[in-house]
């Protein structure tokens, strides 16, 4: 994605002469393709100011000749490979445009909306670095678990004079290894369902649908990005203490998913910005509209887990009913609040947007337990649907209890962000 604009000087033959650099350019320059295409934001000349003003174009590195083969080096050159400190084969380049004469570019669509045309590709790109995270948890926990099955290491906690068992027999263990495990699960099934409704955005044959779904989406976009990718750093954190101090040895691999997952949490956005994306531009331009459907959505479940017996259901609706309503209370403060006093809203943005994944995420989690215990009920023996159901119940216990303590940080937080003045910092 183009991180910064640069000019557009208008050429007879209908191109355009770019100049100017870009920065952290996921494979800007690399010989494993024949050609690279950047997309850059420029300014032409007559471009009014500010976001109205910025175009988009193609800029290739070797131009296309019109039998489809390449012709001459465009003026596009890398000028240097950052030197990173995790995802080490994907080279990040500072790519410069026009120092030779401008770089010959190709408008994108109209002028002056370059920007416009820009989001649509980095919604998608959130989306996808959102699975990153995703990714991140998944593997760090397989290997984490792995390990823990293997490490031989003390007697089983209570146990006197018994022989050494592996340390996923330790509770503390076992709790971590839930964490990452119910924290996967959560965010796998949160992004599936938005994939999904993006589906139905783009390919439902009823327009309302189609609106209806698109709202979704964009609300929970920032969310996906930003709670999974922040999910995938703290699992891989996690995974390394599992693995005690051979997590901090490179050899464990431990050690790379912390590293690689670091940048997922600032691809395409920082967390912060996608937090104010998500209470500005998504929830307080439509009044919270969106989220409260959510929370409806949410609460007919709930009252589907009023139904279930037992001591597992039980405890996952308490928390699960806790959460709803402490989502329910710091949206509607945010939307309360964002016109009069947008400092005190922001300074609970990055709360927020945690609090709306980790009760989204029990959301899920609640509904496939709901599946799985039917299918349990159903005489079905599959081990799956029992460690479902478990892992809901561990996820209720240990993660939606956090949404009281969030919300508060939501509504009441604000104050301490902001009292310090700069030079106490």
């Amino acid at each position: 994605m183009p991180p910064c604009v640069h000019r557009a000087e208008p050429q007879p033959d209908g191109s355009y002469r770019i100049f100017g650099q870009k920065i952290f350019i996921t494979y800007g320059e690399h010989d494993m393709a024949e050609n690279i295409i950047h997309l850059v934001l420029a300014r032409t000349p007559t471009a009014p100011e500010g976001v109205k003003g910025i175009s988009l174009f193609v800029v290739p590195k070797f131009m296309v000749n019109d039998d489809g083969s390449l012709g001459d080096r465009n003026d596009a050159y890398c000028v240097s490979i950052e030197h990173k400190l995790g995802i080490h084969a994907s080279p990040t380049a500072i790519m410069a445009f026009g120092d030779h004469g401008g770089a010959v570019g190709h408008l994108v669509g109209e002028e002056n909306r370059g920007l416009e045309y820009m989001f649509i590709m980095m919604n998608a790109a959130r989306f996808g670095v959102g699975l990153e995270g995703v990714a991140a948890c998944e593997r760090a926990y397989q290997r984490a678990r792995d390990y823990a099955r293997d490490r031989i290491q003390c007697t089983d906690i209570g146990v006197r004079g018994g022989a050494k068992v592996a340390i996923i027999n330790h509770p503390d263990v076992r709790r971590m290894l839930m964490i990452m495990k119910s924290r996967a699960e959560a965010t796998r099934a949160l992004a599936y369902v938005v994939a999904a409704a993006h589906d139905a955005a783009t390919r439902h044959p009823d327009s309302e649908v189609r609106k209806r779904n698109q709202a979704f989406v964009d609300l929970m976009i920032p969310v996906v990005k930003g709670w999974s990718t922040e999910s995938g750093v703290t699992i891989a954190s996690i995974g390394v203490q599992v693995h005690g101090g051979m997590g901090y040895i490179e050899e464990t691999g431990a050690a790379q998913h912390l590293r690689d997952a670091q940048i997922s949490t600032i691809y395409e956005g920082t967390t912060g910005i996608q937090a104010n994306d998500l209470i500005g531009r998504k929830m307080a331009r439509e009044g919270g509209a969106t989220l409260k459907s959510v929370i409806n959505a949410m609460r007919a479940l709930d009252a589907d887990l009023a139904k279930q017996d037992g001591a597992n259901f039980t405890a996952i609706r308490s928390r699960f009913s806790a959460g709803i309503d402490a989502l329910a209370e710091a949206g509607e403060w945010l939307v309360a609040t964002y016109g009069a006093d947008v400092r005190a809203a922001s300074a609970g943005a990055v709360p927020f947007l945690t609090l709306l994944g980790i009760v989204a995420g029990g959301w899920q989690m609640a509904r496939a337990a709901l599946v799985a215990q039917a299918k349990i009920d159903g005489g079905d023996k599959d081990p799956f649907y029992k460690a479902k159901v478990v892992t809901t119940r561990f996820y209720a216990d240990h993660v939606l209890s956090q949404a009281r303590g969030l919300a508060s940080s939501v509504t009441d937080g604000a104050e301490g962000v902001l009292a310090l003045p700069e030079d106490m910092f």
